[in-house]
């Protein structure tokens, strides 16, 4: 009987057990649910969070010098004016990714009514800055050294030209008033604006009380801290960043700067550089010397040395270096948290370009990774090669694209 009562009692406990075990399971499956809600409650709060930090970003790319020469425009004169527009085919699908793009009207576009000039003295017609608008450029820098080539009636000639146009330009202006006026563009919720100045004007002086014409930061010599016109002026530079600096999210500074037919950066460049840089610039672009320089960093800004030219008819050409040219390409994020925001620079990328023409006609701006520059530049490799290494003189990470 102990036997039996022991079995049944055994039962009972197996029972209760049995029963102990769905209460444990249940209060298991009940609190296993709560902490789950827990989590996504969390996380749908950490998401809040997240979504309180928003982030936007443009592609900015930047070419070099326009320089339209005699055999340039005669070569695309047409019925009732000129155009341009087939020079620039390649470049135009290759820029149609971009929301930025850059470029320096290295020649005055005074207009055919006051007549056509080739160098020394440069005036060219309204058609190239329509070519290049069509393009996709909306950036562009007027100081040159050829900016008073031919007086002021060319500069007002090409102020009015481009007032019209949504396009953003700096250097060159029809008064004080109008150099102060500050000038901010805005693209996907990013502020953007340009200061431009040049080191001279071919010994031409701006007349006196006209000074607005054209911004010049005057070189002299060949060191900078001996140099005190050019140390004085730093002070106009400096005021003019500051007019803009908290007004924008990003500031390029065009510097029309250098020695011509060199690859190296100047004392007075890098002593530019320098003091943009202490300046709080993001990016620093240069012209002028119709060939490449090198492309680096300055602590988180961008410091483009020379871009060389985009397009030209110059004979001054020893192994392609004024026919080929520089597109620097930079991908600018802004950051907002509340009410805070940074800039971050991204993505620096580079592509060698080659202006290719047959005795003077036929002008094409073509990039080195597009499959027909094997067509139309027989040693296309080696001059990568060449140029791609001056680009990264500074900087051996710094990319150049290639043709794959």
């Amino acid at each position: 009987m102990k036997k039996r009562r022991g079995r049944r009692k055994l039962k009972k406990d197996r029972i209760l057990l049995l029963i102990l075990s769905f209460l444990l399971l249940g209060f298991g499956i009940f609190y296993f649910t709560n902490n789950k809600n827990t989590k996504i409650l969390d996380n749908t709060f950490e998401k809040k969070e997240e979504d309180s930090v928003k982030e936007y970003s443009i592609n900015l790319i930047m070419g070099g010098d326009a320089l339209i020469h005699d055999k340039l425009y005669n070569a695309y004169k047409i019925d009732n004016g000129y155009d341009f527009k087939p020079i620039f085919t390649y470049l135009k699908e290759y820029l149609k990714d971009y929301d930025l793009a850059y470029y320096n009207q290295e020649t005055i576009l005074g207009g055919s009514e006051i007549g056509l000039s080739s160098y020394p003295a440069f005036n060219s017609p309204y058609e190239v800055g329509d070519a290049l608008i069509d393009a996709g450029f909306n950036i562009v820098s007027l100081a040159t050294n050829h900016t008073l080539d031919r007086g002021e009636k060319a500069i007002l000639n090409s102020i009015n030209y481009w007032k019209d146009k949504d396009v953003l330009t700096a250097g060159s202006y029809s008064s004080f008033e109008d150099r102060e006026e500050i000038r901010v563009k805005e693209i996907n919720n990013i502020k953007y604006t340009m200061l431009n100045y040049t080191y001279g004007t071919n010994g031409i002086n701006v007349p006196s009380g006209k000074e607005y014409l054209v911004n010049i930061w005057p070189c002299n010599g060949s060191n900078p801290d001996n140099d005190t016109k050019y140390q004085e002026y730093k002070e106009v530079v400096k005021k003019d960043i500051e007019k803009v600096r908290d007004k924008v999210d990003v500031l390029m500074v065009a510097m029309h700067w250098g020695v011509e037919y060199t690859h190296t950066p100047t004392s007075y460049q890098k002593d530019m550089a320098n003091f943009l840089v202490e300046n709080n610039v993001d990016i620093i672009i240069g012209t002028h010397p119709h060939v490449i320089m090198p492309v680096t960093w300055i602590d988180d800004t961008l410091v483009i040395y020379s871009l060389g030219n985009m397009i030209s008819a110059q004979e001054t050409k020893v192994d392609n270096n004024t026919t080929i040219g520089l597109l620097t390409s930079i991908k600018i994020t802004k950051t907002v948290d509340g009410d805070n925001s940074s800039i971050r620079l991204s993505d620096l990328n580079n592509e060698l370009i080659y202006t290719y023409y047959e005795n003077y006609t036929n002008f094409k701006v073509i990039p080195f990774s597009n499959p027909d520059i094997k067509t139309h530049l027989s040693d296309y490799e080696r001059l990568y090669n060449k140029y791609s290494n001056i680009v990264k003189d500074n900087d051996d990470n710094i990319l150049v694209n290639n043709l794959t």
